[in-house]
């Protein structure tokens, strides 16, 4: 197995991470109630209730600023709400963050990795901190980085990646440890396209065996073509939830939520811009 520098944090910084998660199947695989989040005078999530079915593909989308991200944060323990709970397979995120993060796998945006280390390391790292067998980690590992096609970078430091490349690494390490719900801020920006459908693959599998995907997109066709639930948000607050039909009810998903939304310019735009 590859070695970690010295200089990364040890994997037993997690004393408790090796203890297995007690959760609840018949529960629903996210249960967000009551969430509320304020930064100074601005209140980015407003209340938030939502339920995430336990084997769904679940998509989150909301204009810039709709406060998925910050909602997404919460859910998954890397930010604390000012009200309210969540739990992961009724597990609380809060008062149980070890049990509920081992159910999670999460690619967070903005998050940064130990970009020193090559990506087998990263993603060796990522299996040790949650207590996996040594040669459990190394098998995995390789499976992943041969799946995402990473195999002739395996040994190049994340700082020299590509950020298509660095998108990938990062949702290997996310699906490292098999969580039984994955949290995937925008997972295919700036990934190719044949890349892209070998993690719809991956994603479908992964459903079809019982997991649980949250996808936060702004790509509607993207939402509509591969979740089977998905939940509209402005301004911190719920719109619409539910399967993607009842959601778009008749309509594509992008006029749907620009119903819901609202804010479309029906224009054509200055004088000065027009070529005749």
């Amino acid at each position: 197995m590859t070695d970690i520098p010295r200089d990364v944090p040890p994997p037993s910084a997690l004393p408790d991470a090796v203890a297995p998660p007690t959760s609840d199947d018949s529960l629903p695989a996210m249960q967000i109630t009551g969430l509320v989040k304020r930064f100074g005078q601005k209140t980015a999530v407003a209340g938030l209730d939502l339920e995430v079915p336990s084997g769904s593909f679940y998509g989150l989308v909301g204009p810039n600023g709709a406060g998925k991200t910050t909602t997404l944060s919460m859910a998954t323990g890397l930010l604390r709400p000012d009200a309210g709970a969540v739990r992961i397979h009724g597990v609380d995120v809060w008062t149980q963050p070890v049990e509920a993060k081992r159910l999670i796998g999460n690619l967070a945006d903005g998050v940064r990795l130990f970009d020193r280390l090559t990506g087998e390391q990263l993603v060796t790292y990522t299996g040790m901190m949650f207590g996996l067998a040594r040669e459990d980690v190394a098998a995995r590992t390789a499976d992943l980085l041969r799946i995402m096609d990473l195999q002739e970078a395996a040994g190049t430091p994340v700082v020299d990646y590509s950020a298509g490349m660095t998108k990938k690494v990062a949702l290997a390490c996310a699906l490292v440890h098999a969580p039984r719900l994955l949290v995937l801020d925008e997972p295919f920006e700036s990934v190719d396209p044949v890349s892209a459908a070998n993690i719809e693959d991956i994603l479908r599998g992964y459903t079809a065996s019982g997991g649980t995907v949250i996808v936060s997109s702004h790509s509607m066709d993207l939402v509509q073509r591969m979740c089977d639930h998905v939940a509209v948000i402005a301004q911190g607050r719920l719109l619409a939830s539910g399967t993607v039909d009842q959601v778009r009810a008749g309509q594509t998903l992008q006029d749907r939520f620009v119903e819901l939304v609202g804010g479309r310019h029906h224009a054509e735009g200055p004088q000065w811009l027009r070529q005749s």
